[in-house]
């Protein structure tokens, strides 16, 4: 069984030394542990500093794409190398690499899709209290979504089956973290935690610059996945809202004139007829929403069966074509000088 830890970076050469020599060198139930940097445009020594620890797996970035892009393409380079599991850890050395072994053994013994690291966040000593009740707010909202029971949902300290990555398909650039655990739960995957300690802070989160920017965009996330799976249940609540506050001024206006009110309280039926056009608004677009979901189903189901073909070889199946096509391939410079012209992602294998 092959594990690849991908460790996503933008300028951690003061921490990868750590982050490096703190993954283990065996796991039991593990045959061959590969370890992939995913270079997001970094600017410091963070390559330079990898490959003196010995990594010969990288994903490069010719400019800074995010977190969610990240992860997209670590995925996408690990299912290449042939991964059975996937562990995503972070370069700022936040979690405890120690602890891989204990986050892939439920994957390993069938009990798991996707394993968390639960960091409890009420433990953490460098969180602030707000944040700890925003961090709980937050995991309570995803598992409402996803129909899990998770207690720190926001923990980028993960391991996928090569199974779960066939089936998860991000679009969120910000973060993965929410997405692909509501995308987990409506697809019916087993997910679990593994309790964790974090390792003291070392510098500050570059996902976002304030708390306010952090709730806007996890918020949104959260939004955006939820209404990929069931926007008829967004949708029928909107049009349930729009159809009570309609009717009120109707009935207003009826109780007016059967008590023999005779002024022209024409203002509550224009009210009420906006209001009853929004709830009408708002069922066709629950219509429509929910044909794209069933559309999004189709074309997933797709993207399986096309990764199932383009990744469904065994890893030295996939490790002898590599080496036959690297032969062919352009040299790193000059893979490095045409992406970087055009913004592309780009991998090179020492």
């Amino acid at each position: 069984m092959k594990l690849v830890v991908q460790v996503p970076c933008l300028n951690e050469e003061e921490t990868l030394p750590s982050v490096l020599e703190s993954i283990p060198k065996e796991i039991p139930g593990i045959d061959e542990i590969v370890i992939l940097i995913i270079d997001d445009g970094c600017s410091d020594r963070t390559v330079e500093v990898a490959k003196e620890h010995g990594v010969r797996e990288f994903v490069h970035h010719s400019r800074n794409q995010g977190l969610g892009r990240s992860f997209h393409d670590g995925v996408v380079r690990a299912l290449e190398l042939g991964a059975d599991i996937v562990v995503n850890t972070d370069g700022d050395n936040q979690y405890p690499q120690e602890r891989i072994a204990d986050l892939v053994q439920p994957i390993i013994n069938g009990q798991a899709d996707i394993v968390i690291g639960d960091r409890q966040v009420d433990r953490i000593e460098h969180f602030s209290g707000l944040k700890k009740k925003l961090q709980k707010v937050g995991s309570k909202v995803v598992n409402m979504a996803a129909e899990t029971d998770l207690p720190d949902a926001a923990s980028g300290f993960r391991a996928y089956s090569r199974e779960s990555l066939m089936l998860l398909n991000t679009v969120t650039r910000f973060s993965y973290c929410m997405e692909t655990i509501i995308q987990a739960g409506n697809k019916r995957m087993k997910i679990t935690s593994v309790p964790i300690e974090t390792n003291a802070k070392t510098r500050e989160s570059r996902l976002f610059k304030s708390m306010p920017e952090h709730i806007m965009k996890s918020g949104a996330a959260i939004v955006r996945s939820y209404m990929m799976y069931k926007p008829y249940a967004i949708f029928v609540w909107l049009t349930a809202f729009f159809f009570v506050l309609g009717a009120i001024p109707f009935v207003r206006y009826l109780a007016l004139w059967l008590s023999g009110d005779n002024g022209n309280h024409i203002q509550s039926l224009l009210l009420g007829g906006v209001l009853i056009n929004l709830a009408f608004m708002s069922a066709m677009l629950g219509v429509i929403s929910d044909l794209i979901r069933t559309n999004r189903v189709l074309i997933e189901d797709d993207l399986e069966h096309t990764k199932k073909a383009r990744f469904g070889k065994s890893g030295t199946e996939m490790l002898r074509d590599q080496t036959s096509v690297a032969q062919f391939d352009l040299p790193h410079a000059q893979k490095r000088a045409a992406a970087q012209s055009s913004g592309e992602t780009w991998t090179t294998s020492l």
